[in-house]
């Protein structure tokens, strides 16, 4: 298994009247909000789904089918929690996440600070670890309608090398006694021992 795995993601939703419109965890003032059987908050649907897709978990529709009335409104900051986890699960952590939103309206640039703070806050990472970047969608008469394409690099989590025990570390007792040898003379100047060699073979003892 790799250290390091990338996920990409992508939602659309079109503008409906009459709801509010919520993008990155946000409610943003605008005449129109977008359709969908959750919030509509295509910005977290596609790095959901692009934090699921880099473990090869499955998409939002896995786990939270849009038929099913317990998600009907649900905010989507749930379905970002739930890819965290996965993730959380399959051992690896968030690395950064970059996005692209392509809508006509309204204007993300000057908000985009106050979103990536709020992405990076749920994400439990760095706003540094998050990009969010606008186009408008120019000429493709999707003007009323939002998209977002997301892509998620992570990593694998290090678990901390665990300490070896004396005897891995000294392969034998003699060794052992040697270390003690050198940290008494060095440290507290401490003679070492001298080690007396017998003057006949004791194997041949019989």
């Amino acid at each position: 298994m790799t250290d390091t795995r990338i996920g990409f993601g992508y939602d659309s939703h079109e503008f409906k009247s009459g709801v509010p419109l919520r993008l990155g965890g946000m409610t943003l003032d605008h005449p129109e909000g977008l359709a969908g059987h959750s919030d509509g908050d295509v910005l977290l649907h596609a790095i959901t789904d692009a934090l699921l897709g880099a473990v090869a978990a499955g998409d939002i529709g896995s786990f939270f089918p849009p038929g099913d009335p317990r998600w009907k409104g649900a905010d989507s900051a749930i379905f970002l929690n739930l890819a965290l986890e996965e993730l959380q699960h399959a051992g690896y952590c968030v690395v950064n996440i970059d996005t692209t939103l392509i809508l006509a309206a309204p204007k993300i640039v000057p908000i985009a600070g106050e979103m990536r703070a709020r992405i990076a806050d749920l994400l439990g990472v760095e706003i540094d670890q998050v990009s969010i970047k606008a186009k408008t969608p120019e000429g493709l008469g999707l003007e009323h309608v939002a998209q977002c394409h997301a892509v998620a690099l992570v990593e694998r989590v290090q678990e901390p090398e665990e300490l070896k025990s004396m005897s891995e570390v000294i392969e034998s007792q003699r060794q052992l006694e040697d270390v003690v040898d050198d940290l008494l003379s060095s440290v507290h100047g401490v003679p070492k021992k001298r080690i007396i060699e017998p003057v006949y073979d004791t194997e041949d003892i019989t």
